[in-house]
């Protein structure tokens, strides 16, 4: 993933703040900014896993299938289920 440079001006307070925050949370200054940027914005990998704004941006990343690597998935789902065997329960 390319990501561009960014410079952001910030008092100087709240940068020796980040600067702390981020030595107690073992990451980099850049980092936290990253995740604090997309806590914003509700990109975070991990902020909506399952829900379905996750599934729509997942559809739109590659790799992009095609209809016939769905129907070979749905062959091999279909080929891996086991067959259930029931008996009667209340034989009478």
């Amino acid at each position: 993933m390319l990501i561009p440079n960014l410079t952001i001006e910030v008092p100087d307070e709240l940068a020796r703040t980040l600067a702390r925050i981020a030595v107690e949370q073992h990451k980099s200054i850049q980092q936290l900014a990253i995740e604090g940027l997309n806590s914003l914005v509700g990109a975070g990998p991990d902020l909506d896993i399952g829900s379905a704004a996750a599934v729509l941006r997942a559809m739109k990343e590659p790799p992009h299938l095609r209809p016939s690597d769905v129907d070979e998935l749905d062959a091999a789902i279909a080929a891996g289920r086991l067959t259930i065997e029931t008996r009667d329960l209340f034989p009478g």
